[in-house]
C-alpha cells in the first residue's frame, strides 16, 4: 500500500467522490456537479485518486466515466484491521462508565 492512497484519503473532497463511485461509474461532469467547487478542481482531486489507483477512467465516446477501485481501500482496512481491538476496548470502558453512571 502507497502513501498515495492515505494522501488521497486525506482530503473530504476525494473522499466524497469515492462514495459517489461506489454506486457505480459516473462521468467527470456528473461528479463535478455534486461539488460547488470548479471542474478543473474535481479533475485535479480525480487525478489524485486515480494515481493513488482509487479509481480508474474509461472513454467512451466524447465522455470519461470514473468507476471505483476498491483494491487500495481492502488495503487500507488490512492495515487498520489491528487497531479495532484497541477500539473496542475503548468502546467497552465508556459504555460500562455510562451505565455505572445511571446507578
Amino acid at each position: 500500500m502507497s502513501d498515495e492512497v492515505f494522501v488521497a484519503l486525506a482530503s473530504p473532497a476525494r473522499r466524497r467522490l469515492l462514495e459517489l463511485l461506489a454506486d457505480g461509474p459516473w462521468t467527470a461532469g456528473d461528479l463535478a456537479a455534486q461539488f460547488d467547487m470548479s471542474r478543473p478542481s474535481v479533475a485535479e482531486h480525480l487525478k489524485i485518486l486515480r494515481n493513488a489507483a482509487l479509481v480508474r477512467d474509461e472513454p467512451v465516446g466524447r465522455q470519461r466515466f470514473y468507476h471505483l477501485e476498491p483494491a487500495p481501500l481492502e488495503q487500507v482496512g488490512d492495515w487498520l484491521h489491528p487497531f479495532e481491538r484497541f477500539w473496542r476496548e475503548r468502546l467497552r470502558t465508556m459504555a460500562e462508565l455510562l451505565e455505572n453512571e445511571d446507578e
